[in-house]
Parts: C-alpha cells; sequence; structure tokens
C-alpha cells in the first residue's frame, strides 16, 4: 500500500503539493489527473524516492521513503516498475537489452532465463522477435510497449506509469490502454498513471486521484469520481469549459 500523510514540497519557494493525504489503493489501476503544475509527477517521484517532501511522509508497504538509505531504496526500487513519458529506452541498447537491464542488475539470473525472461516480457506487450531492433526503428508506440515490458521485468507489485499516452494518437493511445488493463488482470499489483487524457482515464481507472492547485480535491473509486457532486471534478472530468478552472 502506497501512503500520503500531509505532504508539502517547494521548489524555489513556489509551493507545488500542499497537505496532501491520500492511500493509493493494493491490486487497483490509480490513476492522477489535473490540470499541469499541479504536482502530479511530483508525487510519482516521491513513491521512488527522487524527490523528497519538505514535510509530511510517503509511505510503501509501511516504510518512510525519505527515510531510507541507499541501500533500502534499492531493494525499494526492486519491487517497481516505471514507464516513462518517451518509454526512457537506452538508444545504445537494443530493445532485448533494455528488458533485459533490471533482470541483470537485480537478480541472478542465469543468460539462458534472462533470454526466456526478455522473450516473454516482449511477447506480453506485443512485440515477439524485436529483441535485435534499436529504439531509433521503433515508432513511438512501439516504445512505449518495450518501455512497458522493461518496467515489468522483475513482476513488480508496483507500478507507475508517468503519461503514457503522451505523443500517441487516439487509436494506439486505446491499444495502449487495453494492454496495461490486460497486464494488470494477470499480474496484479498497484498500478499508478498519470495522464491528462480523460479518454484514458475512463478507460482504466479503477480509483481516481483529482489534483488542483496542490491539493488532492477528490479522491475514490472511478465510477464516484465520474459522477461527483464537485464542481471542479465534474468539469475537469467532462472537459466542459465552464466552470471553476479557467486559463490562469
Amino acid at each position: 500500500m502506497i501512503e500520503y500523510d500531509n505532504v508539502c514540497k517547494s521548489f524555489d519557494g513556489l509551493k507545488v503539493l500542499e497537505n496532501v493525504s491520500c492511500v493509493i489503493p493494493d491490486s487497483r489501476i490509480t490513476v492522477f489527473v489535473g490540470p499541469s503544475g499541479v504536482g502530479k509527477s511530483v508525487l510519482m517521484k516521491m513513491i521512488v524516492g527522487l524527490e523528497r517532501p519538505d514535510s509530511g511522509t510517503v509511505r510503501v508497504g509501511g516504510e518512510n521513503v525519505a527515510a531510507l538509505g541507499e541501500r533500502g531504496l534499492y531493494r525499494l526500487r526492486r519491487r517497481m516498475g516505471m514507464l516513462f513519458q518517451d518509454g526512457a529506452l537506452f538508444d545504445s541498447m537494443t530493445a532485448g537489452e533494455n528488458v533485459a537491464f533490471p533482470m541483470r542488475r537485480h537478480t541472478r539470473m542465469s543468460e539462458g532465463e534472462i533470454r526466456r525472461g526478455v522473450a516473454e516480457r516482449l511477447a506480453l506487450v506485443g512485440m515477439p522477435g524485436c529483441e535485435e531492433k534499436y529504439p531509433a526503428e521503433l515508432s513511438g508506440g512501439m516504445r512505449k510497449r518495450v518501455g512497458l515490458a522493461r518496467a515489468i521485468a522483475l513482476d513488480p507489485e508496483i507500478v507507475l506509469f508517468d503519461e503514457p499516452d503522451s505523443g500517441l494518437d487516439p487509436v494506439r493511445t486505446a491499444l495502449l490502454c487495453e494492454l496495461i488493463q490486460e497486464i494488470h488482470e494477470e499480474n496484479g499489483g498497484a498500478y499508478t498513471v498519470i495522464t491528462h487524457d480523460i479518454m484514458s482515464a475512463r478507460r482504466v481507472a479503477e480509483y481516481i486521484c483529482v489534483l488542483w492547485k496542490g491539493r488532492i480535491v477528490e479522491a475514490g473509486p472511478a465510477e464516484e469520481l465520474f459522477d461527483s457532486d464537485n464542481a471542479f471534478v465534474r468539469q475537469f472530468l467532462s472537459g466542459e469549459a465552464q466552470g471553476p478552472l479557467g486559463m490562469e
């Protein structure tokens, strides 16, 4: 379980997060939505210890992430996978080498076991037989899928997605959402997705957290949030022009 307890964070004196408290449930797909600059990616980075709160705590499995040393963070990150906006593949490595990277870094698997594991993960994301292709030879959607294969390489308990639909056309966005759902159904775990795309949220979200002005306005099961009485939540999740959110 991932818990935020009264988390505050500022950058250069500008307050990004203010007294954020929420629980990300296990075994569900949680989606964080909200306008740009409200702290969604910062909250995600706190889970892996890339950012630390100015005050408050972020706990993963009961452990205070900010209090962990190098070994503790290494152990924690072994339980996680992350898909970045552009896939963040190593350009000098083939697709197979990219997926194998966490296996070589975090396990003592033999090369034969790694090859089989890579082939299984790539097949799972619909990219069988692409082990020898380099990122430059792949489309944006294909790079995202290879990035997803790498994110699930170690069968993590937690998988984090930072705007996985960024840069994809509507059809490929829908296909990626479908893939995320299928892999979650097969593997389980706590999946956390950041997105600006409301259609993506409708497709994958089982639980939703809506952020605005550095705070969580509302959080709960997806079906409840899409019927929310909160004016901002209703406006944002419906994409309406009228409401408290303007161009400022």
